[in-house]
């Protein structure tokens, strides 16, 4: 009897111990974390992890930010740091591109109950920033809205889990699919010929001028238009790239989209100065025309998924005027920023480039 007492009692505390709050989240590479089934405190490691966080409708949850959310520059594009100012105030955890501090980690009153690390950043390893501050890294793949779409759409629904928004996760990923299918549809049904066109000024570790283009532009996916620098896609692995000055002169492309993230190089480089002054590109057709034209930026500490949605809205009235002649740009671009970020921040995103978001670029 006392060895039946003694083991039921065992049992009890065993069973009073174990985390009956707790639940299971696997993240991306494929790990089991047990985490609180509330979970209200957060931090974000990574390029783009935060914006992930800020889609998801969960900002009050964010308890520290990284260096890039500390950075005072004018020329800001990034639509959910606009959005949420509160960003800037909050405490540093560790400086941007995932490279965290454990020590400033553990020093946060509120302690963060999870932190989610996009794959690929910099720093410590998902495991190894979890072993040495003992709270869950739950890692994610930013993806993108081409060919990695997959993993994005799986980043919204493992964070979506693991803060108990899944049903946000799926408005979101439902947003992005029937955008998309949106954009192609009214591409499709064009009776017009889409001229050629070009899309310089991509940013990739910092800003770039005229020759950075992307070969795997989305808006350009989205819209069936050819890529004029579709045959660096496989040497650039999917990131912006800089091709030869004679090469853009060879394509002398009907319209050039500038990436208006060329601004931030300062008056007298990035792509307005170089179509305005050098010698080189003034024979392009795109530049005596006046078919030069300020996109949002495409990225800044990885994809602004929400602006690339907008510039393809905006692309596709340039290029297919008969089928996007209902949609003003500028308004759709509130419209998804509403939808993405609560609020709308297209204005001041034009503000910030000059006003030449959507307009044509002085190049003469």
């Amino acid at each position: 009897m006392k060895i039946r007492y003694l083991f039921a009692t065992a049992l009890a505390l065993a069973s009073f111990s174990l985390p009956v709050s707790a639940r299971v989240v696997k993240d991306t590479l494929g790990v089991a974390h047990d985490i609180p089934d509330t979970v209200d405190h957060v931090i974000c490691s990574g390029p783009g992890c935060l914006r992930l966080l800020t889609y998801l409708g969960v900002e009050d949850r964010v308890v520290a930010v990284d260096g890039m959310e500390k950075r005072a520059s004018p020329f800001d594009s990034r639509p959910y740091a606009l959005a949420n100012p509160q960003y800037k105030s909050l405490p540093l955890f560790g400086q941007h591109l995932g490279r965290d501090n454990p020590e400033l980690i553990m020093a946060l009153d509120p302690a963060p109950q999870v932190i989610f690390k996009t794959v690929g950043s910099s720093g410590l390893k998902p495991e190894t920033l979890q072993q040495k501050t003992q709270i869950p890294v739950i890692a994610v793949q930013y993806g993108d809205l081409d060919g990695q779409s997959d993993q994005f759409y799986q980043a919204l629904e493992i964070m979506g889990e693991a803060l108990d928004r899944k049903e946000r996760a799926d408005e979101l990923i439902a947003f992005f699919k029937d955008t998309k299918s949106d954009l192609e549809a009214r591409a499709a049904a064009s009776e017009k010929k889409a001229p050629s066109i070009y899309v310089g000024g991509i940013s990739y570790r910092g800003s770039r001028g005229l020759a950075s283009t992307d070969p795997v532009y989305a808006p350009f996916s989205a819209l069936g238009l050819q890529n004029l620098a579709a045959s660096k896609a496989k040497a650039s692995g999917g990131h912006a790239t800089t091709i030869a000055k004679e090469k853009l002169i060879e394509w002398d492309p009907d319209v050039i989209l500038l990436d208006l993230a060329t601004l931030q190089l300062g008056p007298d480089a990035g792509g307005q100065a170089e179509l305005m002054g050098d010698p080189a590109f003034q024979i392009l057709s795109a530049r005596e025309t006046g078919q030069v034209w300020g996109m949002l930026p495409y990225a800044l500490y990885t994809k602004n998924f929400g602006s690339i949605l907008a510039d393809a809205y905006f692309i596709g009235k340039l290029v297919y005027p008969d089928s996007f002649a209902d949609i003003d740009p500028a308004k759709k671009a509130d419209e998804i920023y509403r939808f993405l970020l609560g609020k709308p921040v297209f204005d001041e995103m034009n503000t910030i480039f000059n006003g030449l978001v959507f307009q044509q670029v002085p190049v003469q």
